[in-house]
């Protein structure tokens, strides 16, 4: 088999995708029975062998349920054909962008014996991958809106064969590994542009991919009772197909995968082993950037506009903390570093940023009035100042409509918030005890089961800030317009953003203390001059005198889960944070 290393994956593979094949045979086959049986009857009636009445009803049943079931099936294996198969959003780094880039991997391909990458893209995950886009309905990409230079069409290959694949490159790598790791890591899936020169591989996966999108369109809403019905026929009759052909498929690619990898052992073996060390670090490093400092920014109407630079900068402060990390990370400082390969690195890390909002948080696809970029060294002050700010002020939105709750008269204050917290809970048909009664505890609850653990002040306080936040989420329009990062409209579905949300949403107890420590955070900035800052492993942080305050956690539990407001005035009074003064909100 042309360009597959490894004669036992590569046996196992195309015997998977010729049993994937004999699927599609007898779905064929199934589909002409009626039609055989007409023509049997028919045949049968101009020998005379089957002569008289009931032959001939027989024959004009047996025909119209023949002519039936062979439109169904052209119906179908139209669909499967046209449609559209699914294409992961990228953003495309055309040969100009990136000559050395296209340098490396032509190379590669040709130590490896196999077809070149018709084409490269960027993820923003931490994975690499081959992606068929040769489908007539891919079309020519457009002029992405990012401002991104028009990339090529493929162009069939020399001798009128189906272009490769395009290679699809986590943009985390290119930042975090050397050129000899990246060049170690995309071996072997270099290598598996080799299937594509094999035509029952590349039938079978065509078939595949057919059927995965005819299921797709049979499940679009928005249609009439009659469209849907025939949709749902469509979807029933593909689903069918694909569960037969599930099990050979996946066969058949890991034999791919099998294959590909034992062809890539030739080509840099030893630093592949030392590469797949920097996968897993610059993985971890991404997870946590997205999780604890890009999606902070999201929230705001922000989106950080160098996060692989900020996965570099994340690492580094990993490799300042951890010997093992620093020994690796400082032997590597003399290599150059993968994103050299790109002519305008902070163009592409621009584009990935802002792919990765659309992504994981649904954002809108380019700049608008509540919706722009922020630079690493203004992230402090517009995206965690902003954030302590608005979310202090909606804490105190929900406690001024509380029933209990007169509004406040001494403005917005931290130590306002202390006492409602700390204080009991008021039992209808009880009587407060005096001043000089014994003080009644707060209500918590008791139940050690409990995830969320506050008393029921806290609880109707989280209540109040879950239901605000969920109002002031509806009146926020989602993304604009979908001409921006996408090849088509089609592929940015505002209701299915965002496609892999990083959390799930946030609990009650959790917005609860989210909102009570961004009230302190304000109120140490503004009574005690501390400053907000950006904790590259944590995301917002508090600094008291230069350092981070990373001992304000438990003290706001005690609060919430128990009532007990002393740890936090102890500590705030240590701090030189004065609770009773107002604070600046918004």
């Amino acid at each position: 088999m042309t360009g597959i290393g490894g004669e036992a994956g590569a046996r196992a593979a195309r015997s998977r995708a010729l049993a994937v094949l004999r699927v599609r045979g007898r779905a064929l086959g199934v589909a002409l029975l009626p039609a055989a049986a007409e023509v049997i009857l028919l045949t049968g009636g101009a020998t005379g062998q089957f002569a008289g009445p009931g032959w001939d009803l027989a024959r004009w049943i047996v025909g119209g349920f023949a002519l039936v079931v062979l439109l169904a099936a052209a119906g179908v294996a139209l669909v499967v054909a046209r449609a559209r198969p699914a294409e992961t959003p990228t953003v495309p780094v055309p040969e100009r962008a990136a000559p050395d880039l296209y340098r490396l991997v032509r190379d590669l391909a040709e130590r490896l014996d196999v077809p070149a990458p018709s084409a490269i893209a960027l993820t923003p995950d931490c994975d690499s991958w081959l992606e068929d886009r040769t489908h007539p309905a891919h079309g020519p990409p457009p002029r992405e809106a990012t401002g991104a230079p028009e990339v090529p069409g493929l162009a069939p290959a020399p001798g009128g064969a189906a272009p490769a694949p395009v290679l699809v490159i986590g943009s985390p790598f290119l930042w975090w590994m050397r050129v000899a790791e990246l060049r170690a890591v995309l071996a072997p899936v270099v290598a598996g542009t080799g299937p594509s020169a094999q035509p029952d591989i590349a039938a079978a996966r065509r078939f595949v991919r057919g059927l995965d999108a005819a299921v797709a369109v049979s499940a679009t809403s928005g249609r009439c009772p009659l469209t849907r019905g025939v949709c749902g026929a469509l979807g029933w009759v593909a689903r069918v197909l694909l569960r037969a052909c599930r099990e050979h498929a996946v066969l058949m690619e890991r034999g791919v995968a099998a294959a590909a990898a034992e062809r890539a052992q030739s080509v840099d073996y030893g630093p592949r082993i030392v590469a797949q060390e920097q996968v897993g670090l610059a993985y971890a490093g991404w997870d946590r950037l997205l999780t604890r400092v890009a999606l902070p920014a999201w929230r705001m109407g922000r989106w950080p506009s160098r996060l692989d630079a900020g996965v570099v900068a994340a690492l580094t402060e990993l490799s300042r903390r951890d010997r093992l990390a620093a020994d690796g990370f400082t032997s590597r400082l003399g290599e150059r570093p993968a994103c050299d390969l790109l002519e305008e690195p902070g163009v592409a890390d621009e584009a990935v940023s802002l792919l990765a909002a659309r992504l994981f948080h649904g954002a809108p696809t380019g700049p608008g009035p509540q919706w722009s970029p922020v630079d690493w060294h203004a992230y402090p002050e517009e995206v965690v100042d902003r954030t302590w700010r608005a979310e202090a002020a909606r804490l105190h939105r929900v406690l001024d409509g509380l029933p209990d709750r007169p509004p406040a008269s001494g403005g917005a204050t931290l130590a306002r918030v202390l006492d409602h917290l700390a204080a009991p809970a008021e039992v209808p048909g009880t009587r407060v005890p005096e001043d000089d009664a014994p003080a009644v505890p707060p209500s918590t609850h008791t139940d050690p089961d409990d995830p969320d653990p506050t008393t029921e002040r806290g609880s109707a306080l989280a209540a109040g800030l879950s239901a605000e936040l969920a109002r002031e989420e509806s009146t926020v329009p989602r993304g604009a317009t979908a001409s921006g990062l996408g090849r088509d409209p089609e592929l940015w579905d505002e209701g299915a953003l965002p496609l892999f949300p990083l959390q799930p949403p946030r609990t009650g107890r959790e917005l609860l203390v989210a909102h009570v420590t961004a009230m302190v955070c304000c109120a140490a900035v503004d009574s005690a001059g501390a400053a907000p800052g950006l904790d590259w492993l944590d995301g917002p942080t508090l600094l008291l005198d230069g350092k981070r305050a990373a001992d304000l956690g438990p003290r706001v539990l005690s609060l919430i889960e128990e009532g007990d407001q002393g740890p936090l005035r102890d500590w705030l009074a240590a701090a030189g944070i004065r609770p009773e003064k107002p604070v600046r909100l918004g």
